[in-house]
């Protein structure tokens, strides 16, 4: 497994990051431990996880999971860089309680106590705001940030769904007051949706942010969809049904796969193959519900995509070009 540093930091990551997401709600724990051990047996020491992952009545599930993973020793947690996130309320379905969601220091203080009990570890070694919060000041939540690295229940602090304004206004601020600020940006970042390149990863590495992609292959549009429907298999759904409702985009997925077909690629792992060779990106996340699906994206990490092939991409699915020369009038 190939590794690199986390944007300025002297953190080592592997270039993919196991994403958790689906342990608990799609995956049963037994299964969700045999996931990561062959993660981490692969060279994967980069796991990313949220407070609220599990949902609804089982929030905090996914967290749990993970930590009983760790509980069962062998190194595990020593070999491993575990990113969770704060922003959403924990009360599933009851009704909220004040201060029990967003970025308040009051909140960040709560969640984090938590999140570590869930994980059974003493430290979180990135924490991650998972969406801008427009009623807290970042004053308050670098005060709030401040006290859990001097405290050592964290390491590093990134964000999420950030736009490039407020990595830079978040930034500036943590600059001011003589601290480290943000390390990482997780964004929504692939070939088919490619906004993320105007703004958010310039801004990033202005700033010598990390860039985590999340969805690498959008929702399962760019897994080949098209071609699983057409041979029987599991049909499109959710946001990849809707998607492919428009003739303009099935249109477009289709030419994809065909690309892909003429030089004997598998969709999803080009997708991700790509991710991997665009300027600031560090590791894309893969969120795996079984072993086969970890072994596709491990490939990936091997897949080299020649000139014409990432050519033919940009042709399919073209982004929005250099900022800010392509937005002049």
């Amino acid at each position: 497994m190939e590794y690199t540093q986390l944007g300025r930091t002297g953190l080592k990551v592997s270039r993919l990051v196991l994403g958790t997401m689906n342990f608990g709600p799609q995956t049963e724990e037994a299964e969700s431990h045999a996931i990561m051990d062959a993660a981490l047996d692969a060279g994967l020491n980069f796991f990313d996880t949220a407070n609220v992952y599990g949902w609804g009545e089982n929030k905090g599930r996914t967290e749990t999971i993970i930590g009983n993973w760790f509980a069962k020793g062998g190194g595990r947690r020593e070999k491993v860089v575990i990113a969770t996130k704060v922003f959403g309320g924990m009360d599933g379905d009851r009704e909220p309680w004040p201060n029990h969601d967003r970025l308040s220091a009051i909140n960040i203080r709560r969640a984090v106590d938590a999140s570590l009990k869930r994980l059974r570890t003493d430290h979180i070694d990135l924490y991650q705001f998972h969406h801008i919060d427009r009623l807290t000041p970042f004053e308050e939540i670098w005060q709030a940030i401040d006290v859990l690295v001097q405290q050592g229940k964290i390491v590093y602090a990134g964000s999420s769904n950030f736009p490039g304004y407020k990595i830079a206004q978040a930034n500036e601020l943590a600059g001011r007051r003589g601290t480290v600020g943000l390390v990482s940006e997780q964004c929504l970042y692939n070939l088919a949706e490619r906004r993320a390149e105007m703004e958010v990863i310039p801004a990033a590495r202005e700033y010598g942010l990390g860039v985590i992609p999340w969805s690498p292959l959008h929702g399962g549009l760019l897994g080949g969809v098209i071609k699983k429907e057409n041979e029987g298999g599991r049909r499109a759904s959710g946001r990849s049904a809707d998607a492919l409702a428009d003739t303009a985009v099935r249109a477009q997925v289709q030419a994809y796969e065909d690309l892909l077909d003429k030089h004997g690629i598998e969709p999803g792992e080009a997708a991700l193959a790509w991710l991997l060779t665009r300027p600031g990106v560090t590791a894309p996340i893969v969120g795996p519900r079984t072993q086969a699906q970890l072994e596709s994206a491990l490939r990936a990490v091997e897949l080299e995509l020649g000139d014409e092939l990432l050519t033919g991409l940009d042709g399919i699915f073209p982004g929005p070009g250099p900022s800010p020369e392509a937005f002049a009038w």
